[in-house]
């Protein structure tokens, strides 16, 4: 097998009925944002050129489709009934929160799409895939069937992928992906440190925070590492501070992010910050590790959940590392400074690219939301769907694509618009053309 290792970001493209419903209670951004209107158009573009910005950079990129929405047979276990035009209407009026849910974006932020193990870290030398049952939000845990399809039809090879069931349904078991999961390693392709980060230990709950949900649980995170024959002397468990759960830290991947031997962190992300010194006594890492914390009296949480600065992605080799951060961490000015002053240390991190994705910003996720990070070789790349990397021919074919389907402008009154589910049905079907997925919908199947 080839060992010319990578890592590979495989993006959500952002769906045509893109909105601001404000479901997501502990994201700031997105309860900022209920109820106003957005821009699809301009929210898939910003993403497919925030995409292509990192493959011109030198990184592998990739693409995974959105999820079918209304989700009207969601709708229909739910109590209404009829055509699905009828199905549409009764929501839109009897309850238009329930068709809120049924119609989020959320599938835009990959990152909690599932957690990866590359083939470097398993037992039986396979990538693995669990979705992420996301069941701490109503909107999010109808997601994992069709994300399931879709990692199924990109992913394809079984030689060198698994893909597993989502953990039960069950609190105990609450899975939000690789939002709460970081790697570090000395290089690609070389046995790494799986660190998994929770908000709730389910046998000792007194450190769960008060204002707003823990959606990760040490179990889960657990279930995983066991599911993915992750070797237990490389998996380690962080719990996230509660206190920053409490300010709108919702995932692990607001205030924290790792690439290789690099951790960046915020002073205030975990609990006991002390278990950082199991990270650095890792025989993984040899020593290696190199610790970024950010102070609070430089970087308060505050701003750091307002400018995603650790919601940038981490990109690049040992020593040679690039941040791609949104614009907001231009803008918010001792961020900026900060991340200025960070250019100018002798740290990994000496690069730092600044893009516009305002339309996911404004619903919470961040450009490290929008990624799926997958290590694998040149023979596993071969293993993924051709139409699902991207390349110059397909961002011309999607970007042509989101001009022909997408509307500029959307509200949550327009989710009662039957038009927009046709409109939406034609525009995926549409794509799962483009990308060769096949039919990974459930409205393909009818």
């Amino acid at each position: 097998m080839s060992t010319n290792y990578f890592e590979a970001n495989f993006d959500g493209l952002v769906a045509p009925y893109h909105n601001y419903a404000g479901l997501a209670p502990g994201n700031l951004a997105s309860q900022a944002s209920a109820n106003k209107a957005s821009n699809p158009k301009a929210a898939a573009l910003e993403g497919l050129k925030k995409a292509k910005f990192v493959r011109d950079l030198g990184f592998q990129q990739g693409i995974l489709a959105p999820q079918a929405r209304a989700d009207v047979s969601t709708l229909k276990q739910l109590g209404f009934y009829g055509s699905e035009q009828q199905v549409i209407a009764q929501a839109a009026k009897q309850a238009p929160h329930l068709l809120a849910n049924c119609y989020s974006a959320s599938s835009m932020w990959t990152a909690n799409a599932a957690t990866v193990t590359p083939s470097c870290d398993s037992r039986d030398g396979k990538i693995h895939f669990t979705p992420a049952n996301l069941l701490s939000q109503f909107h999010r845990s109808i997601e994992a069937p069709t994300t399931a399809k879709i990692l199924q039809a990109t992913f394809k090879d079984a030689h060198y992928f698994s893909h597993h069931r989502p953990l039960p349904m069950h609190p105990d078991f609450s899975d939000e992906g690789a939002a709460n999961h970081n790697r570090l390693s000395l290089g690609y392709g070389k046995s790494g440190l799986n660190v998994f980060v929770y908000g709730i230990d389910q046998q000792n709950p007194s450190l769960a925070p008060k204002r707003y949900p823990a959606r990760q649980t040490l179990m889960a995170s657990q279930t995983i590492a066991r599911k993915h024959q992750i070797n237990p002397q490389q998996a380690i468990y962080l719990q996230q501070s509660a206190q920053v759960i409490d300010q709108g830290v919702f995932h692990n991947d607001v205030i924290s992010v790792a690439n290789q031997n690099v951790f960046f962190y915020h002073e205030q992300a975990f609990t006991d910050p002390s278990q950082l010194q199991l990270i650095e006594h890792s025989p993984q890492l040899n020593g290696q590790l190199e610790l970024i914390k950010v102070p609070q009296d430089k970087v308060t949480v505050e701003q750091a959940v307002a400018s995603y600065l650790f919601n940038t992605q981490l990109i690049g080799e040992k020593g040679n590392m690039t941040l791609i951060a949104p614009t907001q961490c231009y803008d918010i000015l001792p961020v900026h400074q900060y991340l200025e002053e960070l250019k100018a240390s002798n740290a990994s991190i000496n690069h730092v690219h600044y893009v516009e994705v305002k339309q996911s910003m404004a619903n919470g996720g961040g450009p490290a939301c929008l990624r799926l990070r997958v290590e694998m070789n040149q023979q596993q790349a071969q293993g993924v769907n051709s139409g699902s990397w991207l390349t110059d021919e397909n961002y011309l074919a999607l970007t042509n694509w989101v001009e022909k389907h997408y509307r500029d402008h959307l509200t949550p009154a327009d989710l009662a618009d039957f038009e927009l589910y046709l409109e939406c049905q034609q525009a995926l079907d549409e794509l799962t053309q483009i990308m060769g997925l096949g039919s990974i919908y459930p409205f393909q199947q009818n």
